[in-house]
């Protein structure tokens, strides 16, 4: 199995926020911390402000936080929200589907996988916050400040 970009930058954002629970975090601080597209992340952040999972705050001083506690945050689900589909391969266009016994074996894989996924929540994932944190901050001093770019 293999989740999408889409999957993997939402996970992203929302550990960050999880390690981050006192503040609004920019998706420019978040993108740069993870060293990934800004233009993609906001496009997944927007949708997790839709679905629910952060609040968008604007202006000046505005950014992101969760919009819920991380134990409410069920990864399963954040995962079904965020992936279009779970066909591992393409059974319905096949000739020898109503036969062959990949399919079942196919969606058993995938219901236990999901089963996984729906045991963990995002404060599960969050037991090292403090170390987390701190990898964020080294992340966050390799990235240059705005008037830094570019100069010599």
């Amino acid at each position: 199995m293999r989740l999408t970009r889409y999957t993997d930058y939402a996970m992203r954002v929302l550990l960050y926020l999880g390690a981050r629970p006192e503040r609004l975090c920019s998706i420019s601080e978040i993108a740069g911390a993870y060293d990934i597209s800004q233009n993609h992340l906001m496009k997944v952040v927007s949708d997790l402000v839709n679905a629910g999972y952060l609040v968008s705050v604007r202006g000046r001083f505005g950014g992101v936080r969760l919009a819920r506690a991380p134990i409410e945050i069920n990864i399963g689900a954040v995962v079904r929200h965020t992936e279009d589909g779970f066909d591992l391969v393409d059974c319905g266009s096949c000739i020898i589907a109503p036969a062959c016994g990949l399919t079942g074996a196919l969606h058993q894989a995938l219901a236990a996988f999901m089963q996984v996924l729906d045991g963990y929540t995002l404060e599960s994932l969050l037991s090292r916050r403090a170390d987390l944190s701190g990898l964020f901050d080294q992340a966050g001093s390799r990235v240059p400040a705005l008037g830094d770019v570019g100069s010599s």
